[in-house]
């Protein structure tokens, strides 16, 4: 080599590429991990994460990685940040970043893309990928110049952590992915967005709407919990003495050992909770969002005066005719709005005490029923037994989810996560390796039918690989029960709905983790207390008889009103 040459080489050296330049914007986001699986595509951008600080969580199916990346998003308020080939890689990314989209989680998703120079045409693992991702996105766009990536990311991560968060898409040709810049560029600086104080002029409003309501009602969901405003949501309650039930994904932004607690809405029949609403002439929503649950299922006359507090307006929807909407921070438009009510002025809560006693006696009957397979109720209580407070438990969507969802006491935000804006199957056990990860302190379990766990089951390998310590408690009971269910209750029979199941403590245990078989009832809680406390990974193969379901809705059907 020449010497002309060796300098050439050592400068050449010394340029950076566009996929360290990415790592250099991801890192100045605060990124802590990407998860996903490499392809031949993006081979510099994982190359350029080692020794950056940035840790690679290699999946198993790109569907788990996307999964994860919202979980986490979700849990931090940060971006989670997944990762994927192009083609077939980036497609099984989609369903991850659809159901972060709808549940209001932060998330970024990357894949690789083929050369500049051969995607306006027919070519090999080559799709139109930035149509098919926007309409699951906030925002879906190519990177098409090496001096753009850092605006681009920096766009991406703003615009999917700005409320309301959300899913954005950045696809990274594989000649991008390797050209150097024109020039030495940075990340472009990280501004804080501060909460926006509500106006007083609207504050002013909704106080003469609650002055002159009979009978509020508080409805607070996912944009409460996000918010940080369960503080607030106590301050408020106390002060007026108004009932308050969460969303689904709202559960524990109010703890429902709270006097005023109605519990949680969203089941599909009228449930205890939604008495409270029955009676009411004014609801007041915290953070509330329609595609967390119909307001129809409240408000079915369309006669209710709405209060509508969050950091955007609302959906329009016939059920929701909102009569005032405070803009701004959850927790200061609560406090403010307090502050503008006459003094003295309260409410009667008494309906939230009858409700949660229906609630408490449907978790006796399961502390109290020793019948195997396990009825639902004696799940649901024995997993609140068995976790803390603060403990993070994912339900998986199924029957599992809605009685955890309708009946699970829940005390803190993000403690209970279910997914219901999409309402996809499978993400569980993915969701709560993030969940670890996001929140290393806590126990973490994942709840899970038989049908869902096998969606994405794999992702034990990555767990066990990754060292991640979590319980897997799958429910056992060889069909899609709640399709059944729902069959059951629409058509009066079911079909197509039933399938066999592997041995699910062996099969645990040929991935290396630990495996437990439940064949009493009074099994589950110390195998939950010995699996939680193992820094291990474990599956629970509980069976579960799922004929209280049907039992359930005759009973709340038939219910004209709960006392």
């Amino acid at each position: 080599m020449g010497t002309d040459d060796a300098t050439t080489s050592r400068n050449t050296a010394a340029v950076e590429d566009v996929a360290h330049l990415l790592v250099r914007c991801l890192q100045a986001e605060g990124v802590e991990y990407v998860f996903g699986i490499p392809g031949e595509e993006n081979i510099r951008f994982v190359d350029a994460l080692k020794g950056s600080g940035i840790r690679y969580v290699l999946v198993r199916h790109e569907q788990a990685a996307s999964f994860m990346a919202e979980i986490y998003g979700r849990l931090t308020g940060r971006a989670g940040v997944c990762s994927a080939t192009l083609g077939p890689g980036a497609i099984n990314l989609l369903l991850g970043t659809a159901d972060a989209m709808t549940n209001s989680a932060p998330m970024v998703a990357l894949a690789a893309q083929g050369s500049l120079r051969r995607i306006h045409k027919e070519s090999h693992q080559v799709i139109d990928l930035v149509s098919m991702f926007a309409p699951v996105t906030q925002w879906a766009a190519r990177i098409e110049c090496p001096d753009a990536v850092p605006e681009m990311t920096r766009k991406a991560f703003k615009t999917a952590q700005s409320e309301r968060p959300g899913a954005v898409f950045l696809a990274v040709p594989e000649d991008i992915e390797a050209e150097c810049p024109a020039g030495p560029l940075a990340p472009v600086q990280v501004d804080a967005v501060h909460a926006d104080a509500p106006a007083p002029a609207q504050i002013a409003r909704a106080a003469e709407v609650i002055a002159a309501a009979r009978h509020p009602v508080v409805l607070a969901g996912h944009g409460a919990s996000r918010a940080g405003a369960s503080a607030a949501l106590v301050r408020f309650a106390e002060r007026l003495n108004v009932p308050v039930a969460t969303t689904f994904h709202g559960k524990g932004v109010f703890p429902d050992d709270h006097p005023n607690a109605l519990g949680a809405v969203g089941f599909m029949r009228h449930d205890y909770g939604n008495f409270g609403f029955d009676t009411a002439d004014v609801l007041i929503c915290v953070g509330y969002e329609i595609q967390e649950f119909d307001p129809a299922k409240i408000n079915p006359d369309r006669d209710k005066r709405i209060v509508h507090l969050h950091r955007f307006s609302a959906e329009v929807d016939a059920h929701y005719p909102v009569t005032v909407g405070v803009e701004g921070d959850p927790s200061q438009a609560l406090d403010a709005l307090a502050a503008a009510l006459p003094d003295g002025l309260t409410y009667d809560a008494a309906t939230s005490g009858k409700i949660r006693t229906l609630l408490d006696e449907e978790l006796q009957y399961g502390r109290d029923n020793n019948a195997f397979p396990l009825v639902p109720q004696r799940v649901v209580s024995d997993v609140r037994a068995a976790l803390d407070r603060h403990d993070i438990v994912l339900a998986d969507t199924g029957a599992g989810k809605m009685w955890m969802s309708r009946l699970y006491p829940t005390y803190e935000p993000d403690t209970c996560l279910v997914s219901n804006g999409l309402s996809t199957m499978g993400f569980a056990l993915p969701g709560a390796i993030a969940a670890k990860l996001a929140r290393p302190d806590r126990r973490v379990l994942a709840m899970m039918g038989d049908g869902s766990f096998l969606m994405n089951s794999q992702e034990l390998e990555t767990a066990v690989r990754e060292s991640v310590p979590l319980v897997v408690l799958v429910l056992v009971d060889q069909e899609y029960g709640l399709i059944t269910w729902k069959m059951e209750l629409e058509l009066g029979r079911h079909s197509h709905t039933r399938f066999t199941n592997p041995d699910l403590v062996a099969y645990a245990e040929s991935f290396g983790a630990r495996g437990y078989a439940i064949e009493a009832a009074d099994q589950l809680l110390p195998a939950l207390g010995n699996a939680l406390d193992d820094e291990t990974v474990s599956v629970i193969a509980c069976p579960v008889d799922y004929s209280e379901n049907l039992r359930l809705t005759d009973r709340l059907g038939s219910l004209h009103g709960p006392f």
